[in-house]
């Protein structure tokens, strides 16, 4: 497929998916607004109408609670829809908005990139006066994010949900849950094998595979952990004196710290000083992530918040520090032997979700194992930034070319490029669109 043709399906994509103030991630299986996907198809609007992709990030902010937190959902107000709102009532929470329905978590905190990537298209005037519009929304949710989940001061934040890591069922969350958290409910239907009748009725079923997505185990599981966040509230201190997950997510974190260095750009912009116990929080999270770091295996992995046992269950993850920006040059550069590493990261059609060499590498499994465009732009990112010129250029290559292979899907199969997940998928149409507008 030639660019151009590559181009005009990525357009044609994200035509079909736009609600009009938002665009939704695919058709039938996400109909609803997702934080982390509106920001990285905002990265990819602002070349086909900039003002469309301020629209995009701007809907998000309908949805942000009084005390900061921006959920990861924000729901359509159809009554086909109200099950799924009732899920959440999100309005149990004094903090929620009025108007507006949403999930109690969060999710991935890339608005910060979004919005700086929005304003490289804006002549300064339009980009001072957008940065001004959105300044206030980041500045609390960025305080939120510590306010409440560093609640040691340490400056690593947390997570109570594996949907807030964006990568749902990422194994060294499911590692966890399924040797310490499933409960006794959950374990009898497994054993007595009830997931296959359940099978049947799952919603998911209609649009993609069940081999493609996670489990019905893991699905009744996840499902359990967000009502107990629901009878709690939402309210974090509630949810910590018993919870189920804490634990400092290493591709939140990641994101965190590049989500920080572009908010003080933007204050910069604007002349404005951040809070001093912000930047104090911001700076510490720095000094913290190291904390992160194996000697032993040389990588970097999520950490549990109670115990500081860091959790050593491969994923991608472990390469989303040279996102971060943070690390030294020396410890890029072990990473990247790992993306070099054909047995690890290195497939035909990188980057896997999980290494290769993994117990839990399936190559069309939803986050376990397959490749997802949004990770590889954030890898291209990282390695541009740590001077890693040529790999980041080797994997533009093989990313746009899976997507005109494959058309854009969810996600792919790193083995062959084949299609997985849901058709049709906006932030796949995205973000190659950017790749392809922005070469160098």
């Amino acid at each position: 497929m030639l660019p151009t043709d590559l181009l005009e399906q990525t357009k044609a994509v994200l035509e079909m998916n736009d609600r009009g103030n938002y665009t939704q991630p695919a058709h039938g299986l996400y109909p609803h607004q997702w934080l982390w996907d509106s920001c990285f198809i905002a990265i990819g609007l602002r070349h086909l109408d900039v003002e469309r992709a301020k629209t995009e990030l701007l809907s998000l902010l309908r949805g942000q609670w009084r005390n900061g937190m921006l959920p990861n959902i924000v729901f359509r107000d159809d009554p086909q829809y109200r099950t799924d709102r009732n899920i959440w009532r999100s309005w149990l929470s004094p903090f929620a908005p009025n108007d507006v329905m949403t999930t109690g978590i969060t999710q991935p905190p890339v608005l910060a990139e979004a919005v700086v990537q929005v304003g490289k298209k804006l002549a300064w005037p339009e980009r001072r006066q957008w940065y001004r519009m959105v300044y206030p929304a980041l500045v609390s949710y960025h305080q939120w994010l510590y306010n409440e989940r560093d609640p040691h001061g340490e400056g690593l934040v947390l997570l109570i949900h594996p949907w807030e890591t964006g990568l749902d069922n990422t194994p060294p969350w499911m590692a966890e849950m399924h040797e310490h958290l499933l409960p006794l409910w959950i374990r009898l239907i497994e054993k007595t094998q009830l997931d296959r009748v359940i099978n049947l009725f799952r919603r998911d079923a209609r649009s993609v595979p069940l081999d493609q997505r996670f489990s019905t185990i893991e699905s009744l599981a996840l499902l359990d952990i967000q009502r107990r966040l629901r009878r709690k509230a939402y309210d974090i201190n509630k949810i910590l004196d018993h919870s189920l997950f804490a634990i400092e997510d290493l591709t939140f974190n990641s994101i965190l710290i590049r989500a920080n260095a572009h908010l003080r750009e933007i204050a910069k912009s604007l002349r404005e000083d951040l809070p001093d116990k912000l930047e104090a929080s911001m700076a510490k999270t720095e000094k913290a992530f190291e904390d992160l770091w194996d000697p032993y295996s040389g990588q970097y992995y999520s950490r549990d918040f109670i115990t500081h046992r860091l959790l050593k269950t491969p994923s991608i993850a472990t390469l989303l520090p040279l996102y971060a920006g943070s690390i030294t040059k020396e410890r890029a550069g072990q990473l990247v032997r790992l993306l070099e590493n054909d047995q690890a990261f290195g497939p035909a059609y990188p980057v896997p979700s999980v290494p290769l060499n993994s117990f839990w590498f399936q190559p069309k499994l939803y986050w376990q194992g397959p490749a997802w465009v949004n990770m590889n732009w954030l890898i291209i990112d990282g390695l541009k930034r740590y001077g890693f010129n040529d790999h980041a250029a080797a994997l533009r290559e093989t990313t746009l070319e899976m997507v005109a292979k494959s058309g854009c899907s969810e996600y792919f199969d790193p083995l062959t490029g084949e299609a997985a997940g849901a058709a049709n998928f906006s932030w796949t149409a995205a973000l190659a669109l950017d790749l392809l507008k922005t070469a160098k």
